[in-house]
């Protein structure tokens, strides 16, 4: 009776190992990406890194907008402001560099004095002044913390996508998707906001001497990369979603030609 017995769990646990090694490759094979999935989201992981180097260059640079002031005055050398979310640059030009048909100083990529400063509202906390004019730091603020979360989500929703091809753990697609999707939302409200702020500054006028000069502004190529990225941020997340579907809806909307012959 011993000897059946044993015979029996030896059996058993044969059995046991047979099944868990079926679910494991199971399991495997499951987490396995198709080459022709894989590809998708390779190409989608290319568009998001196109809208992430956009982004990047977009928040670390200074050019969104530039400050200039008026060519007639009298003087050979005029002065124009650029700045970003975090820093502004003033720049003392040449008026035989400025182009003809332009009234304003400018545009800011010309050669000229400049000295470029860091804003002290992320620090001490006190206003910038530009050309007798203060800025209102609390929208500041906003733009440039709404921007860095927008990163932060953007780096988080690109650690998803390479989970996904390394892993197989393709439920982190999805979540992938809404990472890059909210990135490029919040990247569209900082550039709202920094609109504001430049509103702000132009209407904020000290009435200390001397006298504000008159201004024109225009945005720059910083904000044009921000534009950028956060339209391709949230095309590369529509894509996403998309492969997150399931096939069968759109087989059913778009059926094998095979099926229409004859």
């Amino acid at each position: 009776m011993m000897m059946w017995s044993n015979f029996f769990m030896q059996e058993e646990d044969r059995r046991r190992r047979e099944a868990a090694g079926r679910r494991r490759a199971l399991g495997q094979h499951q987490s396995r990406l198709t080459p022709e999935r894989e590809g998708k989201i390779k190409l989608g992981l290319l568009l998001s890194a196109v809208g992430a180097t956009l982004a990047v260059l977009a928040v670390g640079t200074e050019f969104w907008v530039e400050l200039n002031t008026y060519k007639a005055n009298g003087s050979a050398v005029c002065d124009a402001v650029h700045l970003g979310l975090w820093k502004m640059c003033t720049k003392r030009l040449w008026q035989a560099d400025v182009p003809a048909g332009r009234d304003t100083c400018g545009p800011a990529e010309l050669p000229g004095e400049a000295n470029c400063t860091y804003f002290k509202f992320f620090t001490t906390g006190e206003n910038a002044h530009i050309f007798q004019r203060t800025t209102k730091k609390e929208v500041n603020l906003a733009a440039a913390v709404i921007a860095v979360v927008g990163l932060a989500l953007m780096a988080l929703g690109c650690l998803c996508i390479i989970m996904v091809l390394s892993k197989g753990a393709e439920f982190l697609l999805r979540v992938g998707a809404i990472c890059f999707g909210l990135s490029g939302l919040l990247l569209l409200v900082s550039l709202e906001v920094f609109r504001h702020s430049v509103q702000a500054l132009l209407q904020r006028v000290s009435p200390e001497p001397p006298p504000a000069p008159a201004l024109a502004y225009e945005y720059s190529w910083s904000l044009g990369c921000g534009m950028g990225a956060s339209l391709v941020l949230l095309l590369a997340s529509g894509c996403f979603l998309l492969l997150t579907l399931p096939p069968g809806p759109w087989g059913s909307l778009c059926p094998k030609l095979g099926h229409r012959a004859t």
